[in-house]
């Protein structure tokens, strides 16, 4: 049976699934798929899986919900620093983790032995799109036109923080149509490996609100990645300054510090729901013996 731990940042949830656990095994996709499932599985919006990294302290590799592996995740990666501390792997609560996206480095905040909070340098936001032919010399896409399939014509500005993202700013808010465009902008021509989505609004110079279509995983409560994404594309588009900016999003509040450098610090809380373990069933029906 494999062990796993489930935690959230602010709803947006994962399991922690150690690497060696899976006994010569591999997670395939219609395994990710089936464990990540509400109803037919145990349920969440994505996979943490632990490995031995010879290039920092401990690697993760990041899974949607559909499968496809993510480079980097902000809630994630708060989830799997608490993991690493409550359950004895890490010895000191300041340490590096590889991401598909990159190196970085989380610091935990411990009370009483367990971790609640973690802050992650999330590495520097870049505004290139070398694959997207819509804009200028330095090809930068910054509040540049972006036409939809279904005709609608939105504003773009794209943002990579070791995953990509694409922000559109508008004057309010909407689930619905966050879940009409998100899907077609995750999927538009101009992004060949799909992107993030965010819809934000300004409401000062150090704070903006915003609403998520997490690619691979749809429409989520919260995202860290898509909070340094936002609040990045804010600063970069005038709307905000360089500093600590406040994300609201349906799940709660996240703290971003863009700082000159366009590095980027994540703040936020973390909380661990349960531990448990997969059936033998369950795991011989769907993890793949690895090939």
């Amino acid at each position: 049976m494999i062990p796993f731990a489930k935690g959230h940042g602010l709803g947006n949830d994962y399991l922690v699934v150690d690497e060696g656990d899976l006994k010569g095994r591999t997670l395939s996709v219609p395994a990710i798929v089936k464990i990540c499932d509400r109803n037919w599985g145990v349920g969440s919006d994505g996979i943490l899986l632990f490995h031995r990294s010879t290039r920092a302290d401990f690697g993760v590799r990041i899974f949607n919900p559909d499968g496809s592996e993510a480079e980097k995740s902000g809630n994630g990666l708060r989830i799997f620093a608490k993991y690493l501390w409550d359950h004895g792997h890490a010895k000191s609560p300041t340490f590096t983790v590889e991401t598909l996206g990159g190196i970085v480095e989380c610091q935990c905040a411990v009370r009483e032995g367990h971790v609640n909070f973690v802050t992650v340098e999330m590495g520097r936001a870049t505004f290139r799109a070398p694959e997207i032919p819509m804009t200028g010399p330095d090809r930068q896409v910054v509040d540049e036109p972006l036409r939809l399939p279904d005709g609608t014509e939105v504003r773009a500005t794209v943002v990579s923080v070791g995953n990509p993202h694409c922000v559109v700013f508008v004057d309010r808010l909407d689930d619905g149509e966050t879940r009409r465009l998100g899907p077609l902008i995750e999927t538009h021509a101009a992004f060949p490996n799909r992107t993030n989505v965010q819809f934000a609004r300004a409401l000062g110079r150090d704070a903006i609100e915003i609403r998520i279509w997490e690619r691979g995983a749809g429409f989520t409560l919260a995202s860290g990645s898509s909070s340094c994404g936002a609040a990045s594309a804010a600063v970069r588009t005038g709307r905000c300054e360089h500093g600590r900016v406040t994300v609201t999003m349906p799940g709660g509040e996240l703290a971003i510090h863009v700082r000159p450098d366009w590095s980027l610090r994540l703040e936020g809380p973390v909380e661990e729901v349960c531990t448990g373990t997969l059936t033998r069933e369950f795991f011989e029906a769907y993890v793949a013996p690895r090939g």
